[in-house]
């Protein structure tokens, strides 16, 4: 969605994109790779894969090429500004659903939710990790906008608020 808001791209599609220009492959599919690569990072951190990790890691990627296939580049101001934020919540929310039903926390989710685990607060974990990876993503040639900047710092406070309401209790 953010990347049809043409306000900048978030953080990790900042990294995919300056990444995709290096090595000349499409947009999804760099974000496959990326998955891949990203997942390595979760051994240290003692991370384990679920369905939705690898439901996720190739899904995402596949959405993302279908999508930017179809919708249109925004030119409406209020239209860009809508594509921006919607595209925050939207990834916050869902983040909730999948990491909360317990079938695993997407490639990139894993990072935030392994330093989590490790005492790190969860919003300062994501907001960590999406500052880096977007100062990352700069380093390769990744453009950005006002919009990288909002996600990097707004999603990590709505995942924290998302999960606990958006997380599976069992029965007792």
């Amino acid at each position: 969605m953010q990347k049809r808001g043409n306000l900048g791209l978030p953080p990790w599609d900042v990294f995919h994109d300056g990444l995709s220009g290096i090595i000349d492959w499409p947009f999804g599919r760099t974000i496959i790779l990326t998955s891949a690569f990203v997942m390595l990072l979760w051994i240290p951190l003692r991370q384990a894969p679920g369905f939705a990790t690898i439901l996720n890691a190739v899904q995402i990627g596949v959405v993302a090429d279908i999508f930017l296939s179809i919708v249109p580049t925004a030119t409406w101001m209020p239209a860009r500004v809508a594509l921006m934020f919607g595209g925050i919540v939207v990834t916050g929310i869902g983040s909730g659903f999948y990491i909360g039903a317990g079938l695993g926390p997407g490639p990139r989710d894993g990072l935030m939710t392994g330093l989590a685990k490790r005492g790190m607060n969860l919003a300062v974990a994501r907001t960590s990790v999406e500052v880096t990876i977007m100062i990352t993503g700069v380093i390769l040639g990744g453009s950005i906008g006002v919009g990288t900047l909002a996600f990097a710092l707004l999603i990590g406070p709505i995942v924290a608020r998302a999960l606990p309401l958006l997380q599976i209790r069992p029965r007792v």
